[in-house]
């Protein structure tokens, strides 16, 4: 099968929708030999951070001379980057091939008389197959949406499980109340394996403690309250936080922080960043425990400096500053909100913003919009859970007048700059399957404004 091949028959199987439940990833599974029963896996759930935090881990892990694969979703620039091995995603080519073979498989299904897997299902399955193929190491390997019913939850006991920051969110599926959706997230713990969580609050807290004494398994808590801050200054030398106040003198390169007396450099911006580093260096503790002896305090040190992780409080152009952030719920929203206040103190910031009608977005208003000077809304192009840009703006000017909506991604742009001096701010966030295409029309205004100027 060719790659656009490929990609058609992923996208046709889009209208299976979202089914929670393992049966049938269970028989897609059997159907290619049960890839995921030879390979060892760090199985990540959470609400926000576990795209960063996997990323911690999976790029510290090839450093120190791992075969590691990595699943994600969703991306933000290219389908493929859901297949990764050391950072490097899967060709064309060999996703045409797999695609092949689970396409075959569900046929196989289906004459049988069984449900067509959903297309996170194939793609769960695929990842499992090409990483066993490719001979990986170790898999980190991110839950979809929930845990206990999610399709990556057919693995075995995992060597760990890392659980990222647990809020509300996809209610509609993983419950109603916090302690529901963490019983949800905590559906991937097993006998066996070692846990290792960010400080939940109290409710989230208490189904994990729960749970791994139910299953006799150990747990850490990863607590960001007792990492330092240090001062970056801009020439990129360190020192230590004076009385000043942070916002006139954080730098947009890189965070630096002092964790159990180790200093710790990372490029991934955003103060929420740091809470994931300490989960992630925690988790790489762990696993040094589990023999992993390959880990050494500086192995993670250069690791955690080297991750790179797109659509996280990103910045991708200057004069203006431009940054994209995926913050598309309550959680992400709070977060967000603390590093503009972090960062950009003083500044007029304006936005670019897209939701999904099935979020929380007039709380992700709430939070947000008071901030901003001027506000764009946008809709996801091309997706039907998509709020449309009037509905959007509608909701945004009963917190902040200023809003405008714009009919495409490409006018936003266009606007953003308009509304913007070079001292200006502009944020593009919220879901993230546009955020990709928000960068690439970022990158060619840049280029077609350098060489405007350079004329």
């Amino acid at each position: 099968m060719k790659y656009e091949d490929a990609m058609i028959f992923i996208e046709e199987c889009n209208h299976y929708g979202i089914v929670p439940g393992l049966d049938s990833v269970r028989a897609l599974a059997d159907k290619l030999n049960n890839p995921q029963d030879s390979l060892r896996f760090v199985h990540v759930a959470g609400t926000n951070g576990k795209g960063s935090v996997s990323s911690f881990i999976g790029t510290t892990l090839s450093m120190a001379g791992l075969k590691v694969g990595r699943y994600i979703s969703p991306t933000i620039s290219d389908y493929r980057e859901r297949f990764q091995i050391n950072g490097k995603m899967i060709s064309k080519k060999e996703l045409g091939e797999e695609m092949e073979l689970l396409k075959e498989a569900c046929e196989s299904l289906v004459a049988e008389g069984k449900p067509h897997p959903t297309y996170f299902e194939i793609e769960t399955v695929l990842a499992f197959h090409y990483f066993l193929k490719k001979g990986c190491d170790i898999v980190v390997l991110e839950t979809g949406m929930g845990g206990t019913l999610d399709a990556t939850n057919i693995i075995k006991s995992p060597l760990m499980c890392v659980i990222t920051s647990i809020s509300m969110d996809h209610m509609q599926f993983l419950g109603e109340t916090l302690t529901e959706i963490a019983e949800n997230k905590c559906g991937i713990i097993k006998e066996g394996t070692c846990v290792v969580s960010t400080v939940q609050r109290e409710e989230a807290e208490k189904v994990l403690t729960d749970t791994c004494e139910k299953l006799h398994v150990s747990l850490t808590f990863a607590d960001a309250s007792e990492a330092e801050y240090l001062k970056v200054n801009k020439d990129g030398s360190i020192g230590k936080i004076g009385s000043g106040g942070r916002s006139s003198f954080v730098s947009l390169e890189k965070q630096a922080f002092i964790y159990e007396g180790e200093q710790y450099e990372i490029s991934l911006l955003g103060k929420y960043q740091v809470e994931n580093a300490v989960l992630a260096i925690e988790a790489l503790h762990m696993l040094r425990e589990l023999g992993f002896d390959m880990l050494s305090d500086v192995r993670i040190k250069k690791g955690l400096h080297a991750t790179l992780w797109k659509g996280r409080f990103g910045v991708i152009s200057k004069k203006p500053y431009f940054v994209v952030d995926g913050a598309h719920n309550v959680a992400g929203a709070k977060k967000l909100a603390e590093s503009i206040q972090f960062y950009f103190t003083n500044r007029r910031i304006v936005y670019i913003m897209g939701m999904f009608r099935d979020k929380e977005y007039d709380k992700v208003i709430q939070l947000t919009a008071p901030l901003a000077s001027q506000i764009i809304t946008v809709a996801t192009p091309g997706n039907p859970r998509a709020l449309s840009a009037v509905e959007l703006a509608e909701a945004v000017r009963k917190v902040n007048p200023c809003v405008t909506s714009a009919d495409s991604l490409e006018e936003a742009v266009e606007m953003s700059y308009l509304f913007a001096d070079k001292d200006s701010v502009i944020i593009g966030f919220g879901s993230l399957s546009f955020l990709g295409d928000l960068m690439n029309i970022v990158e060619n205004n840049r280029a077609v404004r350098s060489d405007t100027h350079g004329r």
